[in-house]
């Protein structure tokens, strides 16, 4: 017999975990969420709306919470975590399994209001990411969004963004010592336990040689760089928490 994955409480652990490097993981996913509002306001019509690398559905939760007749398509790789999003999201969500690294991602989908992502993309190298952004500029209506909140120091600020990167792993490290939450190897190896994900867990450390690879975290003056030459008309922010962006470009 197969085990079931319970959804609800992989999905309320993923969160604790993903919380304790982000304590502002709400107020991100609101600046988000203003975006789509503001976006499809002059529209008139339910919000189309890619979460891009959703893992277990997090924003697209959030989202339907907030616009609950929006049209959404969640694309993640990892097969685990998309185990989780289905099981959370049920029919209310496209699930469609894609890797950002191959161009063919994109390949079938329609045009989105909206493009949403968080702390996510900054495990693509900047040759790749920089081709992506262009990508999703293509799968963009004209006028609609992509707003990417992901790590992204302000290059001014050299000195007090370490001390603010200080300040984030102090807190963290707080919240391990009070057992309020596991970190992120601690969240994969109960995930490789649980009968229900083992198998997808091995699947995914296969696709990731067993771990992600070197993270890519330039500072906003790259990302906002490299939104230009993809493309998008306006660039700039509209989120800051400590050292993280939400960055934002329209088509």
């Amino acid at each position: 017999m197969t085990a079931t994955i319970d959804a609800a409480s992989w999905q309320e652990s993923w969160d604790r975990q993903q919380e304790s490097y982000m304590p502002d993981r709400e107020e991100r996913y609101a600046a988000l969420l203003d975006v789509v509002e503001a976006v499809c306001a002059e529209q008139g019509r339910r919000p189309r709306v890619l979460d891009l690398a959703g893992g277990t559905g997090s924003i697209a939760l959030r989202l339907l919470d907030r616009f609950p007749d929006a049209d959404v398509t969640l694309v993640d790789v990892d097969p685990a975590l998309l185990a989780i999003a289905r099981g959370s999201l049920g029919d209310r969500a496209t699930i469609r399994r894609a890797d950002l690294g191959d161009p063919s991602w994109s390949d079938g989908l329609p045009q989105f209001d909206a493009v949403l992502t968080a702390t996510a993309l900054h495990w693509i190298q900047g040759e790749r990411l920089a081709v992506l952004f262009r990508e999703i500029r293509d799968v963009l209506r004209d006028g609609g969004a992509f707003v990417n909140a992901d790590h992204a120091a302000d290059d001014g600020l050299p000195s007090l963004s370490a001390k603010l990167r200080d300040l984030g792993r102090a807190r963290r490290n707080a919240v391990y010592d009070r057992g309020e939450a596991v970190d992120w190897e601690q969240w994969w190896v109960e995930a490789a336990a649980d009968p229900a994900l083992a198998g997808l867990v091995a699947e995914r450390n296969a696709h990731f040689k067993g771990a992600h690879a070197q993270g890519f975290s330039p500072p906003v003056s790259w990302h906002l760089d490299a939104l230009r030459a993809a493309g998008f008309t306006e660039v700039g922010l509209v989120w800051r928490g400590l050292t993280d962006a939400g960055i934002a470009a329209v088509r």
